[in-house]
C-alpha cells in the first residue's frame, strides 16, 4: 500500500532552510584568506555556486516533513520512501514523497486445507549407503604399484607453460590429486590416468573460455607432469578393530551400527517431512489470501537476502567478485534468482502476521525470557549475547508469535 504527499517549500521558509544549510556546510569549508568556517556567503557562492546549499536544505526539509507525516498520520513505512524531485532552485523546491506501507491483507481459508504430511520410511539400501559413507570416511590411502586409475590419489609435480613460458599459479610439487575430483581443468586428470610411478610426460590442454583468469581463457597450454606415488583408498572391514576405532557408545557390531544409522535417518527424514509439510501449508494458505504486494517490499527483501549471501561468502574467505568470476554469473543473475524466493518469503510473513491477529496470539515478556534462557543453554552463551544479536526482546516475541502461527496451521490441518 502506498501513500503519496506533495511537498512545496518557497518564500521565507525556503530562505531560512538555505541559511541553516549554509551554516552547516561552511563549518567544513576552507578558503584562502579566511578562517575555516568563517567564509562569507557571497564568497562561498561565487566560488562554489548554490548547488550544495540547495541540496542540503532540501534534504533537511524532506527529513523534517517525513518525520512529521509519519508521526501525525501514524504511518509505519516498511521500506525507504520514494522521492520524486519536481523542481529545485533558489526560489524553492517541490517534491513528491511516496510512503511504502504494509499491504492490506485479507486472510482466506487457512484451516482444513487437506494438506498431507509425507510418511517417513527408511529402506535397507539407504542404510547400507549411509554405512558405506561412514566406512569411506575411515578409508586409508595405501601406496600401490601399477598405473593411475579412477579413484586413486596421485602424488605429482606439475608445471604449466603458455607459449613456452611458465605461467603464474600453474605449478606445484608433491600435490595430492584425487582422480575423479575434477579439481583441475578438463583433460588434466584424464592425462594423468595410466601414468606410473616416476613417469614424466607433457599434457597439452586448452583452458575453458569462461576460466576466471582472463589471460588463460581459451589458451592452449602444456603441463609437464611427474608422478611420484600412487595411492588407492582401502575401505576398512566391519570387524572388531574398526568398531574400536569408531568409538561410538553402544555400537560394537554391524547390527548396532545399522540400527543407529536407521534411527538417524528417520530423525532427519521426519525433520525434512515436517519442513515440507509447513512449506505446503504456507503455500496453500497463501493462495487463499488476498494481498496487494508492492514491488518495493519484495526488492527490499531481495537486498536483505543478497547481503546475507555476501556475508556467508565472506565467512568462507571468498569475495563477491571472486564468486561471480568463478561461477561465471553476474550479480543481476543471482538477485533475479532470489526475487521469486523473496516474494514467497514476504507473502508467508504477512500470512503468519494475519493469523496471529485472527487467533489473537500474544507473547508475554515472561514467555520470551524463558525462551531466551533456553536458547542460551542450547547455544552455550549468555542471554545478553543472544539479545545483542537479536536486537531487542520484541524481535524474539515477534519470532515466537510467528512460530505459534505455524503451529496453528499444523494443528488445524
Amino acid at each position: 500500500m502506498k501513500k503519496q504527499i506533495n511537498y512545496k517549500v518557497t518564500g521565507e521558509e525556503w530562505k531560512e532552510a538555505k541559511d541553516k544549510a549554509f551554516a552547516k556546510i561552511v563549518k567544513k569549508v576552507k578558503v584562502d584568506g579566511f578562517r575555516q568556517g568563517k567564509v562569507p556567503r557571497q564568497v562561498f557562492e561565487k566560488k562554489y555556486g548554490t548547488g550544495d546549499i540547495i541540496s542540503t536544505a532540501m534534504e533537511d526539509m524532506i527529513d523534517k516533513k517525513y518525520t512529521e507525516t509519519v508521526v501525525n498520520e501514524k504511518l509505519v513505512p516498511v521500506v525507504e520512501p520514494k522521492l520524486e524531485i519536481v523542481s529545485a532552485d533558489d526560489n524553492g523546491f517541490e517534491v513528491n514523497i511516496t510512503f511504502i506501507l504494509d499491504p492490506e491483507v485479507k486472510l482466506g481459508k487457512y484451516k482444513e486445507l487437506k494438506v498431507k504430511k509425507d510418511k517417513v520410511k527408511v529402506s535397507k539400501e539407504e542404510i547400507e549407503h549411509e554405512v558405506g559413507h561412514i566406512l569411506d570416511r575411515y578409508a586409508e590411502l595405501v601406496s600401490k604399484d601399477g598405473a593411475v586409475e579412477e579413484g586413486d590419489t596421485a602424488i605429482i609435480d606439475f608445471k604449466g607453460f603458455k607459449d613456452g613460458e611458465a605461467f603464474e599459479g600453474g605449478s606445484a610439487e608433491n600435490y595430492s590429486l584425487v582422480i575423479g575430483s575434477h579439481s583441475f581443468i578438463p583433460g588434466f586428470e584424464e592425462g594423468v590416468i595410466g601414468m606410473k610411478k616416476e613417469e614424466n610426460k607433457d599434457i597439452t590442454l586448452t583452458f575453458p573460455e569462461d576460466y576466471m583468469a582472463e589471460d588463460l581463457r581459451g589458451k592452449e597450454v602444456v603441463f609437464n607432469v611427474t608422478v611420484h606415488d600412487i595411492k588407492k583408498r582401502v575401505i576398512p572391514e566391519l570387524d572388531e578393530e574398526f568398531f574400536k576405532d569408531l568409538d561410538m557408545e553402544g555400537v560394537n557390531n554391524k547390527e548396532e551400527l545399522e540400527k543407529l544409522v536407521e534411527e538417524e535417518l528417520i530423525t532427519q527424514k521426519e525433520a525434512d517431512a515436517d519442513n515440507k509439510f509447513i512449506e505446503d501449508l504456507l503455500e496453500a494458505a497463501t493462495k487463499n489470501m488476498t494481498i496487494d504486494l508492492d514491488k518495493e517490499i519484495v526488492d527490499a527483501e531481495v537486498e536483505r537476502m543478497h547481503k546475507q549471501f555476501v556475508k556467508r561468502l565472506e565467512m568462507q574467505g571468498i569475495s563477491e567478485e571472486l564468486y561471480y568470476a568463478y561461477a561465471g554469473v553476474k550479480k543481476e543473475d543471482v538477485t533475479k534468482q532470489m526475487a521469486e524466493e523473496a516474494e514467497k518469503r514476504v507473502k508467508y510473513r504477512y500470512l503468519l502476521e494475519a493469523i496471529t491477529k485472527e487467533e489473537k496470539i500474544k507473547i508475554t515478556d515472561k514467555e520470551a525470557k524463558a525462551e531466551l534462557k533456553k536458547m542460551s543453554e542450547t547455544y552455550k552463551t549468555t542471554e545478553e549475547e543472544i539479545l545483542k544479536e537479536l536486537g531487542t526482546l520484541e524481535v524474539l516475541k515477534y519470532d515466537l508469535a510467528m512460530q505459534k502461527a505455524v503451529e496453528v496451521l499444523k494443528e488445524n490441518n
